[in-house]
């Protein structure tokens, strides 16, 4: 269903999942932020740290730890600032701390805010502090997002840059992403790599589906997992 809820089923399932031995973690794109909003009122089932931030981080809620962070580079303002200059109808939001930065917010901007229960504070990119630990380019065309992609891989390779849904496109530093955190979270849990099993449905999490032993996705799943 559509409420953002977690159903009965799936949290019956989890429940067993852990009962017979298995550690639950969620890797998410949302932030520590919203995730522990989500915590808070969702209280989901988890035996086992949380990888916010699309892998740019990785948090242990039980302790209030985070075990694990990767910032963007320095010089990221600055790659902002030509994006921004060459797709004046692009926005994004900054992540730095307990702040979320906008810039030139918009219709996507209102309601990503919206739906994470979070304020956003309006400011030039000169203004911004840093470091962030992750942005999130947004515009309502899927298509324009595409070109954006583009040009971000053709003037750095310092950065992982996914899709999280049709209309945010997220930056985080290279070798910040879910893959990698699995991998280095089933190390530190000490979970053989034939016992890692992952489910996702954007296009963020198929790096962390190529490293599950079995990689799941729901049948509404994106079209680019689809085809992975």
């Amino acid at each position: 269903d559509r409420t953002f809820t977690i159903s009965p089923e799936n949290r019956q399932a989890v429940e067993r999942f852990m009962a017979q031995g298995g550690r639950f973690v969620v890797a998410t794109g949302r932030s520590y932020l919203n995730f522990a909003i989500q915590m808070e009122v969702e209280k989901p089932p988890l035996n086992g740290p949380v990888i916010p931030s699309n892998g740019a981080s990785i948090h242990d809620f039980s302790t209030g730890e985070t075990l694990w962070e990767q910032t963007l580079p320095e010089g990221t303002s600055a790659l902002l600032e030509e994006v921004c200059a060459a797709f004046p109808e692009v926005g994004f939001e900054a992540y730095h701390g307990d702040q979320v930065y906008t810039y030139r917010a918009n219709t996507v901007t209102d309601r990503h805010l919206k739906r994470c229960q979070l304020a956003g504070i309006p400011s030039e990119i000169s203004q911004m502090p840093t470091p962030w630990l992750k942005v999130i380019l947004q515009h309502e065309s899927t298509s324009y997002l595409h070109q954006v992609l583009d040009f971000i891989r053709g003037r750095s390779e310092a950065y992982e840059v996914t899709f999280s849904n049709a209309v945010l496109l997220e930056m985080t530093a290279k070798g910040a992403n879910k893959g990698l955190c699995v991998k280095w979270l089933a190390d530190r849990l000490g979970i053989q790599p034939q016992h890692i099993y992952c489910v996702g449905n954007g296009g963020n999490d198929i790096p962390m589906l190529e490293v599950a032993a079995v990689p799941f996705a729901p049948d509404d799943c994106y079209p680019d997992v689809r085809a992975w």
